[in-house]
Order: structure tokens, then sequence, then C-alpha cells
């Protein structure tokens, strides 16, 4: 089909009123533009579909001149990708620089590039030659745009799996995991010396659908439900994103960098999957998406950070049929490559619970124990060697996380230690 006939602005306008009967403009709200298909509209096409989720930020997993070009003088602020496979040429500060020129500044200021992240989930892979490249690459793309003076308007970041922590639960009581402390302080340093944010990805509905029997759903879809209190704050948290998020502000704290800020980076629902894949239905990512999207339009905090600004993109703007790995992986989308909704969103209609996201210890609603009922908040780290505990479920979803964004041997490489484990 040649989409660029069968688009208009018009019609996708259209659609795109079907999602969202009472478009709300939230000016937090992200969506990760990823195009591992083959049957996507035209990037011009897809401007007005951006627009009427109310989103005014785009992350690509890459630098696409035809997705920049076609985003120019709309105001749309971009965040762009620098692939893992390119870490190892960025040491280099010539071809950053290059790289930089081509990719980023030829754009500027017609696009609104705001950032680069440099790697996705690279100290997660335990490849220890990647895991060495990342800063250098950090700082030679830095050193490019500071050498061009263009690193007032552009960061440079890198993006974090929620396996890099080793402690989760209670959210007061989050850690990194040990092994990663030294890499993550100097990281953490280049964050605090530019001003960029932590890039975290997180999917409470991994933990759903590893275990759904103990995992309340209402908890991590933002229903009205009991919640639990965090004893070492008495904050209440009436949602798992939040309580992830708050417990990687504990552990940016415990190093000594607690006023940087968070972003996520990803997070998302699919709206299908295979029989095994517990809560992957359209009215699920219906409530996810759509109670999220309402949060962020009150402007309102996590209970730790109640004040701050919550940057958060939600994953994914289209189905991507060419996605390897299970059903879900290729039905993240908001939208389907028609231009279609995926399922309708409907803002007005949602009953979101009030108040306990944003919390404090006046909530006197009870709280789970801290005991087996909350073992689906803890992540601990994320182990193949021999003689040390493996925590397969990290891993798995490490790979969900990963697989498909880019096809290289890094993505290889951990799907082939996923199925030397035996996960299925």
């Amino acid at each position: 089909m040649d989409f660029s006939n069968f688009f208009s602005h018009a019609s996708l306008l259209l659609v795109a009123a079907c999602l969202l009967p009472n478009p709300i403009l939230v000016g937090s709200i992200g969506v990760n533009y990823g195009q591992i298909a083959d049957n996507l509209p035209p990037p011009e096409d897809v401007v007005p579909l951006v627009k009427s989720i109310g989103a005014t930020k785009v992350k690509l997993y890459d630098a696409d001149p035809r997705v920049l070009d076609a985003f120019a003088n709309t105001g749309i602020e971009f965040m762009v990708g620098l692939g893992n496979e390119y870490l190892d040429k960025m040491r280099d500060p010539a071809k950053a620089q290059a790289w930089v020129k081509q990719n980023v500044q030829s754009h500027l200021p017609a696009t609104n590039i705001t950032s680069i992240f440099v790697g996705n989930e690279v100290l997660t892979l335990d490849d220890s030659s990647m895991s060495g490249d990342l800063l250098p690459a950090m700082q030679s793309v830095h050193a490019a745009l500071v050498s061009l003076g263009l690193d007032k308007q552009v960061t440079v970041t890198t993006t974090h799996s929620l396996a890099i922590l080793q402690t989760s639960y209670p959210p007061s009581a989050g850690s990194f995991r040990v092994d990663l402390t030294d890499c993550l302080s100097q990281t953490l340093s280049f964050h605090q010396k530019t001003g960029s944010a932590f890039l975290i990805n997180a999917y409470p509905y991994f933990a759903y659908e590893a275990n759904p029997k103990q995992v309340p759903l209402d908890f991590v879809l933002f229903q009205p439900n009991q919640g639990l209190t965090d004893p070492g704050t008495n904050l209440h948290y009436d949602n798992m994103l939040y309580a992830q998020i708050d417990a990687v502000y504990s552990a940016l704290a415990s190093l000594g960098y607690d006023k940087l800020q968070v972003q996520i980076s990803e997070t998302g629902w699919p709206s299908k999957g295979d029989e095994n894949e517990a809560g992957a239905t359209p009215e699920n990512a219906k409530k996810y998406n759509g109670n999220l999207i309402k949060l962020m339009s009150g402007k309102t905090g996590t209970p730790m950070r109640p004040n701050s600004d919550l940057n958060i993109y939600i994953f994914a703007l289209f189905n991507e049929n060419l996605k390897p790995g299970p059903t879900s992986e290729r039905n993240y989308g908001l939208f389907k490559p028609d231009g279609t909704p995926a399922y309708t969103l409907g803002i007005s209609g949602i009953n979101v619970v009030d108040g306990g996201s944003a919390g404090n210890g006046g909530v006197t609603t009870p709280s789970y124990s801290t005991g087996s009922s909350t073992d689906y908040l803890l992540i601990s780290s994320a182990r193949v060697s021999s003689g040390e505990d493996v925590n397969y479920r990290a891993i798995y979803e490490e790979a969900y996380n990963r697989y498909g964004y880019k096809e290289n041997k890094t993505a290889a490489s951990l799907l082939g230690k996923i199925k030397a484990i035996g996960i299925q």
C-alpha cells in the first residue's frame, strides 16, 4: 500500500479524535517512535498523530533525517539515539564530532533536538567492553557539542534498565547493584557536570506478566486499589511505576546524587500477546496508558518528589510488525500502521485514583505487608556467571526492553544467554 497517497492530515486528525475524545495538552509526555516495521506511514503524516495525543516530545532510536526533517518547525522536542553498535567508534573525538555535525547540527534550529542518548541499557548487558566504552563515548559526544557551541541546548545521556537496581522495595531503600556502583558513579558525575537527566526504562507490565496471581492488576494499571505504604517514609503508593521511580531516586541519593532529574525513557503496555503473556489486552493497555497520560496532565510528581515534574516517554507510537520475540513485542503501539488507534484511550471516561499517587503519610488506606506480597517489587542483579544466583525475570525483562530495537550482536548475545538458562 502506498501510504503517501493513503494518508492525509485531515484523516489523521479525525482518527486521532477517536483515540482521544477530548485531547489534552500534556507538557511532560513524550512518545517513543520506533520504526522496526515495513508498513509505517511517512514521517510527515506522523506529525498530527503525535500532536493529537498531547505529546510534546519524541524519542528516536537513531537520528533518522526523514523524521527530523518532517518535524521541523513544529516545536516538538526530540531525543535522538546513538545505538550500542556505535559506542566504540564514538570514543574517537573526530568520529563523534562528525556524527554530531551530520545528525544534530544539520537539523538545528528548525528541528528542536534537545538530547542525545548514547547507548541503550548498556550496563546491564554484562559486556565489560561495551560498559567500558559507554562513558568515553558520552564524553566525546558532549565534547563535540561543546566545540560546536551546542552544549547549552543539547544534552548527552544514556538509558538504563531497572535491572541496575539491587533493591527496589521499599522505595526508600532503593539501591544500585554493587557491581555497577563504580561505573555508575562516574556516569552520574557526568550527568551532574553537564546537567543531563538520568533515564530509566520501566515496565510494570513485566512484573504482572511474570506473576499475575501475586501482582495486583489495579496497582500496575493506576486503578483504585489499597496500595502500599513505605515503612521507611510512611509515603503511600497506589501504583508500581511511581514506586519504581522513587526507588531510583533513593538509589541516586545513596550515592550522593539526589539532585539529578529522573526521566522515564520507556514505559508502556501491550494490547496483544501470546497465550502465556498475561494481561496483554486492549483494555489493560487503554487503562495503563490512558491513566498515565491523565496523571501527567495533573502535573503531580511521585510521593517522594511531589513537586518535581515527571518526564515520561510512552512506548510506543506504532505497532511494529518486524520486531522479533513474543507477540507483545509487536503490539505496544498507540496506533496501528495505518494510522488508526490500536485502542481508544478515552481519556475523559477514565477514573484515576486521586491523591494517593502523590500522597503522603496522611493516607489511611491499608498497606501491603513487607513480606511475600511485595516480592514482585524486588529487583535484584541479573547474572549468568557460574556460582551466582540468577534472577531469570530480570534477564528476561532486559531482553524484552532491548530485543528488536537494533538488530546487532548485543541483542543476539543477550538472547543467547536467555536460551542458555532455559527461559522460554
